[in-house]
């Protein structure tokens, strides 16, 4: 074997964390916890990918704790309440929402502490790594999970330390959240892509009213777009954070593309965001 040219400059080995995490969002079957991993590494450029494999190794770990008896038993809620709302600590307070670090699973992993979709992903990834039947619910305004057939909504709030819910606590929860009643369709189990779609978008959610964090809701709403399935309405997000960022040009450009999606739907909208896209070019002179 040939020794590499001490002159050669050596190669550029810095993982794409993009490109790990568009390619993990294409695959036939995606791995959730691997995706949320990814978001923490894109978050934090100075996670290496020992942290990533740290924190899937306290995830192993965690399923370890798990009694193997339950598999016999079914009682999943009450062992992984027990366990993870109990003996480890998982749960969430008011104060999380205000954190950045409430959305990345590796400060999850670190801190107990999260928003009810994290927590709800830790729930699913002991569980799942312990033989449960579990999934993932995103109600509106709260994310839960569920065991067994979900037709029989045997939900806990990890949020809530593992706390049961019931139907009638669904219905309850949605009412508050949106003053309507429970539909059916709220009761379907969330893919992988939809859960992290969820989670940029809470993560943005965080970065708007903090115009100095616009860079966090750029790569946000970049990772977004690379999920297969989003709303087309990314795209133009995506181009309002470049302009707001001084990026005139090519956030002018993109308006400009997205217009031009609009024109068949929504030509007023169409002719608003092209006048948009002007005044970003004529902050340039």
């Amino acid at each position: 074997m040939s020794a590499e040219d001490p002159l050669k400059p050596p190669p550029d080995r810095t993982p794409d964390r993009r490109r790990e995490f568009a390619e993990e969002a294409r695959a036939e079957r995606p791995d959730l916890a691997r995706l949320c991993l990814l978001i923490c590494a894109v978050a934090d450029p100075a996670v290496t990918e020992q942290d990533l494999v740290e924190a899937d190794v306290e995830l192993d770990r965690l399923a370890g704790l798990v009694p193997y008896g339950t598999r016999f038993t079914g009682a999943w809620k009450a062992e992984l309440a027990a366990l993870l709302g109990g003996r480890e600590g998982f749960e969430g307070v008011p104060a999380d929402y205000q954190r950045l670090e409430s959305s990345l699973l590796h400060e999850v992993l670190r801190r107990r502490r999260g928003l009810p979709i994290l927590l709800s992903v830790v729930w699913m990834e002991v569980a799942r790594r312990a033989g449960a039947p579990v999934y993932g619910l995103g109600l509106p305004g709260h994310f839960v999970v569920g065991f067994g057939d979900p037709a029989d909504l045997d939900l806990a709030d990890p949020f809530a330390g593992g706390l049961p819910m019931t139907a009638e606590d669904a219905e309850l929860l949605v009412a508050s959240a949106t003053g309507e009643a429970l539909d059916r369709s709220m009761l379907r189990p969330a893919e992988p892509g939809a859960i992290v779609l969820r989670i940029l978008g809470n993560i943005r959610a965080w970065a708007t009213p903090r115009p100095e964090r616009s860079d966090v809701a750029l790569w946000a709403v970049e990772l977004a777009l690379l999920l297969p399935s989003h709303p087309a309405r990314l795209r133009y997000e995506r181009a309002e954070l470049l302009v707001q960022r001084g990026d005139f040009l090519t956030g002018a450009a993109e308006m400009e593309a997205y217009a031009q999606i609009m024109d068949a739907v929504d030509p007023d909208s169409a002719a608003a965001i092209r006048h948009r896209a002007q005044a970003a070019r004529a902050r340039l002179n």
